[in-house]
């Protein structure tokens, strides 16, 4: 099993009163990136407020830095870009460390085809076993050049194309990464660059694009997209308010839905459609979850989010709403474990292909707190009894941040105790989870390894 360097393993307890306050969750890590990517590609000074400042964000930050941006960190989730255009980023000095981020190393993997540089790219072991294929076979058709590791793993070095092809591809599976990683290739490469894809994913990119004055054109078809980009745009500086993470939100939203008497708000939470499949389910799961004070900020739909304890019922699934919520099982089926009934999530392949095969950890999480859960070929069902599970388990986190936070969630509503073997990683995508949770009574307490 993997452990951090440092482990730091947690327990939570049910707390004595209910959860209350008003709090902000950190920024969305998928716009955090693309901020600071698009800032670099872009001509001026762009403004970002509200950045996420984990680990994987921070990664993005030091590798733009190395190809010649002028990133600054002014405090506060305050920074500012000044950027080189697009086509004038410079050759790194060194090796592009990407840390555990998948995200950042795919987009930059298609920023860096289409310029006429080398560059050599790594991360942590975690991130060295993830599969980078899927986009560096696409990416390749415009001209640039990929070694790799057996299985497209990294160390993967990248030998940019002189000039670059725009690119017509058509997705296999739906994967903002690959799509937008197209995109960001596509920037530097004269003509139009088109791609498909099967079902519709997460838009950040293409809202982030229009906000920095690229001419994009979205077609739908069926279920999925076709997007046309105008390669080689003159990029203008724009500025960027994150939104809080949808993603980071659903934590503190689920254990005041399974905390008797508690009320939670969570201000300035972005609720792109796209990446909100999981509120679609709180909804049919009869919790009581309402949104005030909606609005659009740097291209995204954002609002504040209150959520109060009550009963939830078992729902199904569709693999439909996968692309909306991969990151959002885990959290869910520990709501699903509280709830009247059998939930059954369909269609869950993308989740075996994650930080850790999250599918298989997700069950193996509720089964060790005594819930009845199957995985039924891409399947997960989880029994639930209307009432919280027996808890008492140490779980088994594999340096999943997603794990070990859903884990913790569940441990504020079970009879026993809820512990993880680490809680160390929690911070490369949810900075001062434990401190933020406890601020609304939570009970989380160190435990002796």
């Amino acid at each position: 099993m993997m452990h951090s360097s440092t482990a730091r393993p947690l327990r939570a307890c049910r707390p004595a009163a209910p959860l209350s306050g008003r709090i902000a969750v950190p920024g969305d890590k998928s716009i955090s990136h693309r901020a600071l990517m698009f800032g670099a590609l872009a001509v001026g000074e762009t403004r970002i407020s509200g950045l996420l400042e984990g680990e994987d964000v921070l990664r993005t930050a030091a590798a733009m830095r190395a190809l010649g941006a002028e990133v600054v960190n002014h405090g506060g989730g305050h920074w500012s870009v000044a950027g080189r255009g697009i086509g004038g980023l410079t050759e790194p000095a060194d090796v592009l460390d990407m840390g555990n981020s998948g995200t950042a190393a795919r987009l930059l993997c298609g920023i860096l085809a289409s310029h006429p540089i080398f560059a050599v790219m790594t991360g942590d072991a975690s991130l060295r076993g993830r599969p980078m294929r899927r986009v560096t076979d696409p990416l390749s058709a415009c001209g640039a050049r990929f070694a790799a590791r057996q299985g497209g793993r990294l160390p993967l070095a990248i030998e940019g194309a002189m000039e670059a092809l725009p690119l017509d591809y058509r997705l296999p599976v739906a994967s903002a990464q690959v799509k937008s990683a197209i995109l960001l290739c596509g920037l530097n490469a004269p003509g139009i660059t088109r791609v498909e894809e099967p079902e519709a994913t997460r838009d950040h990119s293409e809202n982030m694009l229009r906000h920095f004055g690229a001419t994009l054109a979205v077609e739908v078809q069926g279920a999925g997209r076709i997007i046309h980009l105008h390669g080689q745009p003159e990029l203008r500086a724009a500025d960027v308010a994150v939104p809080g993470d949808v993603s980071s939100a659903a934590f503190p939203l689920a254990a005041a839905l399974l905390v008797p008497g508690s009320r939670v708000r969570i201000d300035g939470v972005g609720l792109n459609p796209l990446r909100a499949g999981l509120l679609d389910c709180l909804v049919e799961m009869g919790a009581a979850i309402t949104i005030e004070n909606r609005r659009i900020e740097g291209g995204e739909p954002v609002g504040d989010l209150i959520a109060a304890y009550g009963a939830l019922r078992a729902i199904d699934v569709p693999p439909g709403r996968a692309p909306s919520m991969i990151d959002e099982y885990p959290i869910l089926a520990v709501l699903a474990s509280c709830a009247a009934g059998n939930t059954r999530m369909r269609g869950l392949k993308e989740l075996r292909v994650k930080e850790s095969d999250r599918l298989a950890a997700t069950a193996a999480l509720l089964a060790e707190n005594g819930v009845r859960v199957e995985i039924d070929v891409d399947d997960l069902i989880v029994h639930g009894t209307g009432a919280p599970p027996a808890g008492g388990g140490r779980v088994a986190t594999q340096m999943d941040h997603r794990i070990a936070m859903s884990a913790l969630v569940l441990g504020q509503a079970t009879a026993a105790p809820v512990a993880v073997d680490d809680s160390a990683f929690i911070d490369t995508s949810f900075p001062d989870f434990i401190g933020l949770m406890r601020g609304l009574g939570a009970v989380l307490e160190p435990v002796s390894a």
